[in-house]
């Protein structure tokens, strides 16, 4: 091992950042603001308020449902998939609440999402669900009312507008205030 004598330089290793491990990092904080600029902007679009997308969906025994149809009606509209397991937990809430209001002219419609059509009526039968349901072929209702995920559901008004938008399982109660407001809003203007 050498001496070292005075006057002599030791060259001490420093831990600062290389030229390109700023440049990497520089990018990377681009790319982060960059998606959670277009994720935003994605989210902004869900139409939580103002006029429904219009859709029609072949149902799993091949009836045809078109909301444009339902104009004058509540609708609700509610995204689902037997994977997912909250779907398990809303499942008998929704079938009640159909239960509940059809009889009112309410109509309540189950938009399968990504899923194997055997698992999804499987998922129908162990829940004794009785109200339209189909898959949504391609996604394409779910890309226009830019679901994030499921469950999410809307309740539809008599125009076609979005009354309430939830981004979580439906609890029971959770739905029936904004449905019986819509409902006595038509009979107010029907009386």
């Amino acid at each position: 091992m050498e001496s070292l004598t005075q006057g002599d330089s030791v060259k001490v290793p420093t831990r600062g950042f290389s030229p390109a491990s700023i440049v990497l990092l520089a990018g990377l904080v681009l790319f982060a603001a960059v998606v959670g600029m277009q994720l935003a902007a994605r989210n902004s679009t869900q139409p939580t308020s103002g006029p429904a997308p219009d859709f029609e969906l072949t149902t799993f025994d091949g009836g045809k449902v078109r909301l444009s149809d339902l104009r004058g009606r509540v609708v609700v509209v509610n995204f689902w998939a037997s994977w997912c397991g909250p779907c398990r937990d809303e499942a008998p809430v929704l079938q009640n609440l159909w239960e509940q209001y059809r009889e009112q002219g309410v109509m309540l419609i189950g938009v399968d999402y990504a899923d194997v059509e055997s698992d999804a009526l499987a998922f129908i039968q162990e829940f004794g669900i009785t109200y339209p349901n189909g898959p949504d072929l391609g996604t394409r209702i779910s890309e226009d009312y830019h679901i994030q995920g499921v469950p999410e559901t809307f309740v539809i008004d008599q125009e076609g507008n979005v009354a309430q938008f939830v981004i979580a399982p439906i609890q029971s109660g959770q739905l029936e205030p904004t449905i019986d407001r819509l409902l006595a809003r038509e009979e107010t203007v029907s009386s």
